[in-house]
Parts: C-alpha cells; sequence; structure tokens
C-alpha cells in the first residue's frame, strides 16, 4: 500500500510537471519563430517593427514581444530602440517604443545575460512598472540576435505573465486530476490536492489563489536547488501536509504536489479498521467456540 501510494502521487507530480514543461516549450517556439523574423528583417527599424507585428498574434497567450536593440544600431532611432508589440486580454495589439532613459534595457539582468551567456534562456520572475496597462508580474523567454559578422544587433523576448502561468497550471491540475489512471482505485481518497511552483531559491511563484508553500526545509530547499525529486511532510497553515516535489529542467523550476496528510493515508485507516474489526470478529468467534467446547465437556 506505501508503494501504490508513493507511485499515485510521484507520478501524479510528474504528470503535472511534464505539462508544465509542455506548455512552455510550447510558448518558446512559437517565441523563436517571432524571433526568426525580425533576424530576417533587420534592415531598418520598419521592418523590424512590421516582423514583430506580423508574427505575434500567432499567440494570444504571450502578452507581448519586444526586440531591444544595441545603442545606435539603427543610427536614426539613437541611443535606444525597444519596439513593443502587446496586447491586454482580448484588446487589439498595440506598437510602443518602450526604452529610454527610465527603462534602460541595456543594464536590465535579462539584457545583460543573453550578452553573456550567448544562448536562449528564461529570466527570472519580475515585476515591470511603467505606470501603463503593461505593468505587471512576467517572466520573459529570451534570444540574442546576431549578425552575420557575430555581432550583437538585440536582443528579442517574448513576457508570458503569471496570472496565465496560474490559470495554466489550475488547468493542467484539474486535467490530471480527472485522468482516468489516476482515478483507478482511489481506496477512500478524494484526491484533495494543489501544486505551487518554486524557483531554485525556494520561492514559492506559482500557486493557487491564497495557496502556498512556506519551504524552510533546508534538505528539501537543497533538493530544489540541485533539482532533485523527494518526499516531505509539514504543516501548511495548520493542517499536516504530504508533498512530492521534482524539477522542470529546462525552468530551474520546482512543483510542489500538496496533499492533506489525512487523505494520503485513507487507505491506511480504512484498512486498519477493517482488520481491527476482522481480529474482533475472530476472537468473539474463538470465544464462542472454546465456551460451547467447555460446556460439552
Amino acid at each position: 500500500m506505501r508503494a501504490e501510494t508513493n507511485l499515485r502521487y510521484t507520478g501524479l507530480q510528474t504528470a503535472i510537471a511534464t505539462h508544465l514543461e509542455n506548455t512552455i516549450k510550447g510558448m518558446e517556439m512559437s517565441a523563436v519563430n517571432v524571433f526568426n523574423a525580425v533576424e530576417k528583417n533587420l534592415d531598418s527599424p520598419d521592418a523590424v517593427i512590421a516582423a514583430l507585428q506580423s508574427e505575434a498574434p500567432l499567440n494570444p497567450n504571450v502578452l507581448g514581444y519586444f526586440a531591444a536593440f544595441e545603442p545606435y544600431y539603427f543610427k536614426s532611432e539613437g541611443h535606444w530602440f525597444e519596439p513593443y508589440v502587446h496586447h491586454i486580454g482580448n484588446d487589439p495589439y498595440q506598437t510602443s517604443l518602450v526604452g529610454s532613459d527610465t527603462h534602460d534595457y541595456i543594464n536590465s539582468p535579462w539584457y545583460v545575460s543573453a550578452k553573456k551567456t550567448k544562448q536562449t534562456f528564461w529570466s527570472d520572475p519580475y515585476y515591470y512598472y511603467d505606470g501603463t496597462d503593461i505593468s505587471g508580474h512576467y517572466i520573459t523567454f529570451v534570444k540574442p540576435i546576431y549578425d552575420k559578422k557575430g555581432q550583437l544587433v538585440c536582443v528579442c523576448g517574448a513576457d508570458v505573465t503569471f496570472d496565465w502561468l496560474d490559470k495554466e497550471l489550475e488547468r493542467i491540475n484539474e486535467s490530471c486530476r480527472q485522468a482516468p489512471q489516476v482515478n483507478k482505485y482511489m481506496m477512500g481518497r478524494n484526491l484533495d490536492f494543489y501544486s505551487v511552483v518554486m524557483n531554485k531559491e525556494g520561492v514559492c511563484i506559482l500557486h493557487p489563489s491564497e495557496k502556498y508553500v512556506p519551504l524552510d526545509d533546508v534538505h528539501v530547499l537543497d533538493d530544489v536547488k540541485n533539482g532533485q525529486t523527494g518526499m516531505t511532510q509539514m504543516k501548511i497553515e495548520g493542517e499536516p501536509c504530504t508533498l512530492y516535489y521534482g524539477p522542470i529542467e529546462s525552468l530551474e523550476w520546482s512543483v510542489f504536489l500538496a496533499i492533506p496528510t489525512f487523505d494520503v493515508q485513507k487507505p491506511f485507516l480504512y484498512v486498519g479498521a477493517a482488520l481491527a474489526l476482522l481480529a474482533a470478529i475472530a476472537i468473539l468467534m474463538a470465544y464462542v467456540i472454546c465456551r460451547r467446547l467447555r460446556l460439552q465437556a
């Protein structure tokens, strides 16, 4: 029963992590198509903007795409040139030039990292504020673009909001909860679980409304930092819970599956109660038989 329990919840945690990773990879593929269009249209600022505008609507789940250019790459545009094609909800796409002395993207962590690593990556979660409707919590998929001489031209990015990621995680949870293979042999369980996502520092970044995991166990924190899988028990808002966790390799994140310990242990409680009942019946039968034998003697 313990093996079945661990296998069920480990498999459920892995399924949620895999679905979320596949969702992220789909966003990457969409973003790369946009970035490739920018790379093929570096002749003029207008060509860059047109490329962003033509490709951005292909994936409405991405809030916006941008191309942040090296200073004076287009001399007519000056020190900052960062066209940003974006939308809010179902509104039409808008194009803004967001580079300025107040948004000096050249010193932004994602820009500096792109120049240093020369690779695609997902940024750390951050909050962007400029007083407009595009202010909010984001994670950005970043790719540096180079010219034929190998010189950095610009850093492209695709912004995904944490509001959308939270909803996607909730959708994945519900899909996995309804999966036929998960609902076999429930053994009294309610599958009353939820999942949260933590970064490698153990900070909870994705979670259902008012649900989070205050992680302070140093051993679990080490596992999260090193991308290890495991199980732990802790109290969440006063309720004993069992947590199964494992990594999303491409993001250096970990997915935690949190289940009330009472729900996890229901099969053990029911079987224990059944065994106790059987034992009581056996004792009663033994008493009756022995009493009858004694009377006959």
